[in-house]
C-alpha cells in the first residue's frame, strides 16, 4: 500500500525565520486544512537546511522552493499530488 499523504519540508532555521518562514508557515497550515488538501498533505518543520542565501526554503516533493512564498509553494503541492494519484 503507498503513502498517500504528500510531506511538505519546512526550513525553520534562523534565517529562514527571518525571511517570513513564520507567517508561510500559517498561511500553509490554514491552505492545508481546507479543500482538496485536506488530510493529503503534512507539513513538517526541519533545523537549518543550509540554503540560507535562498530562505525561506520549502520542499515538495523532490522540488526547492526557494524563496518561498505560499502561493509558489502550494502550486508545487497541487503539482505533486496529481504525479501522484
Amino acid at each position: 500500500m503507498g503513502h498517500k499523504r504528500q510531506l511538505i519540508f519546512l526550513c525553520n532555521g534562523s534565517d529562514c525565520r527571518g525571511a517570513g518562514a513564520k507567517s508561510l508557515k500559517k498561511e500553509l497550515k490554514a491552505e492545508l486544512k481546507s479543500g482538496e488538501l485536506k488530510g493529503n498533505c503534512k507539513l513538517i518543520e526541519t533545523k537549518c537546511m543550509d540554503m540560507c542565501k535562498s530562505a525561506p526554503v520549502v520542499i515538495v516533493n523532490q522540488y526547492f522552493c526557494k524563496k518561498a512564498a505560499a502561493d509558489t509553494v502550494l502550486k508545487e503541492i497541487k503539482k505533486a499530488l496529481r504525479e501522484q494519484g
